[in-house]
């Protein structure tokens, strides 16, 4: 679960959020992702991020008002 202050939702909380759930997608999943990236012919970094955005859907957030 991840606490968030409501009033600190700016754009360096949320490059953190992403930057902390970029590090865990590539520990869980980047030798999975390299492979992929290398059989299709595509960006290793572009499909990290985008597995990053999607990971964030799974967080539980609780804000504090």
């Amino acid at each position: 679960m991840i606490y968030l202050n409501y009033n600190n939702l700016d754009g360096e909380t949320q490059e953190r959020l992403l930057k902390q759930s970029r590090k865990e997608i590539e520990t869980k999943h980047g030798k999975e992702i390299q492979i992929c990236a290398e059989n299709n012919l595509k960006d290793y970094d572009a499909i990290l991020e985008e597995e990053a955005i999607r990971n964030l859907y799974n967080y539980k957030f609780t804000f504090t008002i």
